[in-house]
């Protein structure tokens, strides 16, 4: 039994994985920034899971502040003990031209994805490394493979993110520490739901290829990698050619990518 920490624990990918660790026998503790829907998924796990004795904990925190995440990482430990797992699903996407976006938006998906993602860590790793075991798996995105028209900040962040866990992996592995990261392909989500009514019409000539992935299949997936210490973990077959091969493919992409979306501006934004 492990004690799983999971920030962006409320809903999506998050609260799949939630769902998931607790099914396995994991104590499960969410951070969030959202508190009604925080504890409403704690309520959630809890009356499926709490009579097998399973333990949830629940705290409510912006992971895009440093001292808030600290806490709220200190409150989870306090609560279930030293933690085993560390999960980074906190994340904010709001599409949009570059020129049209405003720079609190785009600093905030920087200040969410990325900061969030390395204050998280931060809160665990000393933590970690005097126990000599740990693991931490980070939720990147297919728009960490690929730039994608209208994503320029969310883009910036996940390639962030994935520049972040590689560089970690080398540093954490001498200590015991497993570093994974998984890229998801669109899920089925509330935030997918948000975001999709802002996307530029251009956007739709980059996205779709990986498919739409229901948010449990996501979690399977990722935590059947962490389970095998894999580092980069990719959703489908979509995402695993573009994650394995996207850099010596680009070159032919790029010039496919501009002629769709060409072709998508000439056309009216709804296809008629």
């Amino acid at each position: 039994m492990a004690h799983v920490i999971i920030t962006g624990g409320s809903s999506g990918i998050g609260a799949a994985l939630a769902q998931a660790c607790a099914a396995r026998g994991d104590d499960v503790s969410l951070i969030a920034r959202t508190a009604p829907a925080l504890q409403e998924m704690r309520g959630t796990l809890e009356a499926a899971f709490g009579k097998n004795g399973r333990r949830f904990h629940a705290e409510t925190a912006d992971v895009g502040d440093a001292a808030a995440a600290a806490g709220a990482i200190a409150g989870c430990e306090g609560a279930l003990g030293p933690c085993d797992i560390l999960i980074t699903s906190a994340g904010i996407v709001i599409p949009g031209r570059f020129e049209d976006a405003p720079p609190d938006a785009f600093e905030g998906q920087i200040r969410t994805n990325l900061f969030g993602t390395v204050n998280a860590v931060r809160g665990v790793y000393a933590g970690m490394q005097a126990r000599r075991r740990g693991k931490i798996l980070m939720l990147g995105s297919g728009a960490g493979l690929i730039g994608i028209f209208g994503y320029t900040a969310y883009c910036a962040s996940k390639y962030a993110v994935a520049g972040f866990a590689e560089a970690l992996r080398a540093e954490a592995r001498p200590h015991g520490i497993t570093v994974s990261i998984c890229f998801p392909p669109d899920t089925e989500t509330p935030q997918l739901a948000a975001e999709r009514p802002l996307r530029p019409h251009e956007a739709q000539a980059a996205i779709g290829a990986g498919g739409l992935w229901p948010a449990p299949a996501v979690a399977r997936v990722a935590l059947a990698g962490l389970d095998r210490g894999q580092f980069a973990i990719y959703p489908g077959m979509q995402m695993k050619m573009l994650g394995m091969f996207g850099s010596v493919a680009m070159p032919f992409l790029r010039p496919w990518f501009d002629r769709k979306i060409a072709a998508a501006r000439r056309a009216p934004p709804n296809g008629r």
